[in-house]
């Protein structure tokens, strides 16, 4: 398409500045394509349409915003496991835990309400970008299985318990499904470069890796004959997907290493490989504690290998991880402090749901270990994490009301 044909209005100077912006935003940052820095620069150097009624809005609300109940639903999980408990803090996560209910009611009733008027779902599914964001639904849909038994499974019923039960299961094999299919629709049908590698590869493989994350929570108030296979299910699954994360960081590490950090507005993604390490350590050691004493692997009373032995292994495997999921944090804070965003976009909401994960695998050390200190360390953490939440929140609404998203060419569903 000729640029200066298809921007009314358009003189020659605002051109020449259009040329010189692209060019800029395309030698800034080669992890950008050449069309992205177009568009960036087009955002920067022309005003914006002045009237998109709420029918073409709603055409731009994305899978994305699954973002907000993913993290609302973590951030219920967090308050409710606080190492430093006091009365009403349950009472607080489970307005959290409502709230988010609420929030997950209102986007999936505008996602329906866009496909209805658009009829674009299949083409949202398969977009490059904005269909690599679907599996945020399903961790929205684990944080709510968690939070339900967290918040409210107290002296829980037998049918309650075998709610649970039923969930995990159809989550478990849902989940699995989508790693597969999508993964396979983008092998089949897009072509991705690697120095514009993103965390955001990953979240395919995100939702079947929390089934482990969900056995760990869940499985201790089941019953043995039903809580073991959900804790063998689990380590198989959060195996599955931190296999699949592993291989990818290497892509990262290397496109990292090629052509540098990601552009300022992409920074806030990188928090994204804070989240597989940090949730394995907190589902391996969880699953351990789940599992009863007398567990054996082999099936041998004389065996030496038991439900002890495995929260050992557990608990100096999530060590190793916690440090590597750390590692990750850092480097997602220097670059974002470097050079933060200069507008709002939904992947902002990756600097808090990974870091929940990464607040509650410290949390769950520093139980195991009784240690004030790192009990300490995660209160800080968490009170970090809400406040992040929060100004994430009042952004988002601030956004929507600049148009700064829900807006033609502001949202995922822009290829870059």
């Amino acid at each position: 398409m000729n640029v200066e044909t298809s921007l009314p209005g358009s003189s020659g100077s605002d051109l020449e500045t259009f040329h010189h912006e692209t060019k800029k935003h395309a030698n800034h940052d080669s992890g950008i394509s050449v069309n992205h820095a177009a568009e960036i620069a087009v955002n920067h150097t022309f005003e914006k349409p002045g009237r998109v009624g709420i029918r073409e809005r709603l055409h731009h609300f994305t899978w994305a915003w699954y973002t907000l109940t993913m993290s609302c639903g973590g951030l219920a999980l967090l308050i409710v496991n606080q190492p430093h408990s006091f009365k009403g803090l349950k009472d607080i996560a489970r307005v959290v835990y409502c709230l988010n209910l609420a929030f997950f009611v209102i986007v999936t009733s505008l996602m329906a309400v866009r496909f209805i008027l658009h009829k674009n779902m299949w083409q949202s599914l398969g977009h490059d970008r904005e269909g690599l964001f679907f599996p945020t639904f399903w961790l929205s849909i684990a944080t709510m299985i968690t939070g339900l038994y967290k918040c409210f499974g107290d002296d829980s019923s037998e049918k309650f318990t075998k709610c649970l039960q039923v969930l995990f299961w159809i989550y478990c094999g849902c989940t699995m499904i989508t790693a597969v299919v999508q993964y396979s629709f983008v092998f089949a049908t897009h072509k991705y470069h690697l120095q514009t590698m993103m965390p955001s590869w990953i979240l395919p493989a995100f939702p079947v890796m929390l089934s482990g994350t969900i056995a760990s929570v869940i499985a201790v108030g089941q019953p043995a004959s039903s809580g073991v296979p959900m804790v063998i299910a689990g380590i198989t699954f959060q195996g599955l997907g931190f296999s699949i994360s592993f291989m990818m960081y290497a892509h990262y590490i290397g496109r990292l290493m090629e052509t540098g950090l990601p552009s300022p507005e992409h920074r806030p993604g990188m928090f994204i490989c804070v989240g597989p390490p940090a949730f394995t350590a907190l589902a391996l050691v969880g699953m351990a504690k789940a599992l009863p004493d007398d567990f054996q692997v082999i099936g041998d009373p004389h065996a030496v290998i038991d439900g002890r032995v495995m929260l050992f292994l557990a608990v100096s495997a999530a060590i190793f991880l916690w440090a590597l999921s750390f590692w990750f944090f850092c480097i997602a804070v220097v670059a974002v402090v470097r050079s933060p965003p200069t507008g709002f976009h939904l992947n902002w909401f990756a600097m808090v749901f990974p870091n929940t994960g990464f607040t509650l695998a410290t949390i769950t050390l520093g139980n195991m270990f009784d240690s004030p200190g790192v009990k300490g360390v995660a209160t800080a953490m968490s009170l970090c994490v809400i406040i992040m939440f929060i100004f994430v929140l009042v952004s988002a609404i601030r956004a929507v009301i600049r148009k700064d998203i829900m807006w033609p060419g502001q949202d995922e569903d822009v290829s870059e």
